[in-house]
This record gives structure tokens, C-alpha cells and sequence, in this order.
């Protein structure tokens, strides 16, 4: 059974923690700090919750003013022995929570502890805080930290303002108008980082979903300037390409073809939930096929007869044949994020962006 995220605080990671803020403030009381962290709420408090329950005893043990507190943690930080893996960036994100929740009212100090924090690990989450409280004084902040040496520093300058970003409340100023974050993200348009690279496409993704017209602006510009921009670019794209933007697909090359066929298509007339759809068909073309994006739709019964479409990648690439066989398991396995009813289900191929044949299949109990 895979771990859980929550359970990522372990005992020996509490415990490990408690010995090294002891070693750097010696009033601090491990014991009773270990014993109020995995007190009776304990087994009830998903991640985040943990994290701040964490951040609250820590508070509680290290009998400081604000930038003290700020100091021993700086130190702690720096003695935590670091293995570069994803959970040990979930676990120490309790020092920037600790910004977060007691450092709103001084910003020079927050700001200086979180640029330490989110190196090999991330205060993502704790400076959307301080935007809300000063939106111009903060976004100014994370340009500067957009043109750090360090790549840590530079994504958490668009991570922190991507206004949708996942586990975390949205920023309804930036949904609304996104103009501060593309200042920023156009200081990182050229990061050769990967981790940055990413974080921009995100960013651009959010955005697409309220301001398409920007973002596919910003697309048909980047794109074919150097390779780092493609990168991007067919990153933040990914919610329009699922959605067969048509302007977008041209950019990549994918244009409607006409003579496009979908010949020997089968999948299961009926098929139990826990079961694997099995789909299976040729794409034909006179010529050769060319340049194709090839993905599937399906539409699925939800509560009162409501339908809800989802888009499934299949392949993309320059084709040289005329003909492509595609055999493919779609899954209907019971899970915690997708709850799947009874009845007529239909399936969609997309090619280019465009439905090119359905069939209807029904899902049964």
C-alpha cells in the first residue's frame, strides 16, 4: 500500500526536528513540543493540517519574539540533511508556514526567511498570503527574486502567483486580471531550468482558463523562438489542446485533415465498472497521415442524466504511412476521484481536434 502524504511526518522526522531546535535554542522543550504534535487530534489531520499543527508547536516551545523565532529556524534549516526527493520538500514546508502565520505584519524579514526557506523546498503556498495583504509590495519582491542565481528562488517568483494553484486558495485578483504575473513570467520566458520551465507552463496553463486569448498570444509568439520557449509553450497549452483549440493545434501543425478515416474500430458493447474498456481501430488517409494528434473522448453518465466529457491523450507525432493501428485499455476501475454510473456511455475519436467517429458502449453494474 502506497504511504500516505500526511504520513510523511513521522515520528523520527518530529523527533529529529525537536533535537535540532534544542540544539539551537536550549529553552526549547522537545519533549513536551513531540508530545503536543501527536496529540489526540493527530490521527484525524490530513497534510496541510498537520503542517499547520506542526507550525503552531513549534511557536508554542520557542519563547521568541518574531525575528528570533526567524533566526533559530534559519539555523535549523540549514543542519536538516537533504536527500532532493519530492516528500522532503512537503516536510519542511512547516518553516515557511511558520512566515506564513506569524510573519504578515513584517513583510523585510518574512521576505528574506522565505527566499531561505524555499531552497529545497518551497513557500509556494505562504507568499500568496502576503500578496493579498500588499499585492504591488510583494509581486516587486518576486521579480527581484525572478533574476536569483538560485532556480528554488526563481520558480517560487511564479509558482507562489500562479492564480490557480492546486492545494491552495485562488487569487481572485489575478483570475480576474493576470497582468502582474505575465510581468513576471516574462522575466523567466528564457529559463533553461527545468523546475522553472515548468512552473511557467503552469502558470500560463491557469491562466488559459480564464484569459485564452492571452495565453494563445503569448504561444503563437514563443513559439519556434528557441527550444526552451517550445517547452513552455506545449506545457502551458495542455488544457486548450484538450480542448481542440483550433488556433493552438496550428501552431504545433496539427491542421484538420479531410480525408482522414477510422476504419475496423472496435471496442465492448457492454462493460462492468472494474473493468478495462478495450478499444482498438486504424486511422487510414489516402496519402500519408502526416502530422497527427490523435486522443479519445468519452462521455460519461453522471447524476440526472447529466454528461460530463473527459479528453484522453493517445499519441502525437509525423507520420510517414498512410494506415496506424491504435489498441488501447481504458480503464473503469473503481476510484476515490471519479465516481462512474450506470448507462450509455459514448466514446469519441479526436484527431487534430476534431471528433472523426463515436460509438456508443453501455457501463454496467
Amino acid at each position: 500500500m502506497a504511504k500516505l502524504l500526511k504520513d510523511l511526518y513521522s515520528k523520527e522526522y518530529i523527533n529529529s526536528l525537536a533535537n535540532l531546535l534544542q540544539t539551537n535554542y536550549q529553552d526549547f522543550d522537545k519533549t513536551n513540543f513531540v508530545l503536543d504534535v501527536f496529540d489526540t487530534s493527530w490521527n484525524t489531520l490530513e497534510l496541510k493540517q498537520r503542517m499547520r499543527h506542526i507550525t503552531i508547536c513549534i511557536h508554542k516551545y520557542l519563547l521568541l519574539n518574531y525575528k528570533q523565532s526567524i533566526e533559530i529556524l534559519k539555523l535549523t534549516y540549514t543542519q536538516i540533511k537533504y536527500k532532493k526527493d519530492k516528500s522532503e520538500a512537503l516536510q519542511n514546508m512547516i518553516f515557511s508556514d511558520f512566515v506564513e502565520l506569524y510573519g504578515l505584519d513584517d513583510f523585510n524579514t518574512s521576505f528574506n526567511a522565505l527566499e531561505h526557506f524555499t531552497i529545497h523546498s518551497t513557500a509556494e503556498f505562504a507568499i500568496r498570503a502576503f500578496i493579498l495583504i500588499d499585492q504591488n509590495k510583494t509581486m516587486n519582491q518576486m521579480k527581484l527574486w525572478g533574476s536569483s542565481k538560485n532556480e528554488d528562488i526563481r520558480r517560487l517568483a511564479s509558482e507562489g502567483c500562479r492564480p490557480r494553484l492546486p492545494w491552495s486558495y485562488f487569487l481572485k485578483n489575478f483570475i480576474k486580471s493576470p497582468k502582474k504575473v505575465l510581468e513576471i513570467l516574462e522575466l523567466l520566458q528564457d529559463d533553461t531550468s527545468v523546475y522553472v520551465k515548468k512552473s511557467v507552463a503552469n502558470n500560463l496553463n491557469d491562466i488559459s482558463k480564464d484569459h485564452k486569448d492571452i495565453v494563445i498570444t503569448i504561444a503563437k509568439k514563443w513559439y519556434g523562438q528557441n527550444n526552451h520557449k517550445n517547452w513552455i509553450v506545449k506545457h502551458a497549452t495542455r488544457t486548450l489542446l484538450k480542448q481542440g483549440n483550433i488556433e493552438v493545434l496550428k501552431i504545433f501543425g496539427y491542421i484538420p485533415k479531410q480525408n482522414i478515416k477510422i476504419i475496423n474500430f472496435k471496442i465492448n458493447k457492454k462493460i462492468k465498472i472494474g473493468n478495462d474498456l478495450n478499444i482498438s481501430f486504424d486511422v487510414l488517409d489516402n496519402n500519408i497521415l502526416g502530422l497527427l494528434r490523435i486522443e479519445y473522448s468519452i462521455d460519461f453518465v453522471r447524476l440526472n442524466n447529466k454528461i460530463n466529457n473527459k479528453v484522453f491523450f493517445i499519441t502525437q507525432k509525423e507520420f510517414t504511412q498512410n494506415t496506424y493501428t491504435i489498441i488501447k485499455k481504458h480503464s473503469f476501475k473503481k476510484i476515490n476521484t471519479r465516481k462512474y454510473y450506470e448507462g450509455k456511455h459514448i466514446i469519441n475519436i479526436i484527431i487534430n481536434g476534431i471528433i472523426v467517429h463515436k460509438k456508443e458502449f453501455n457501463l454496467i453494474g
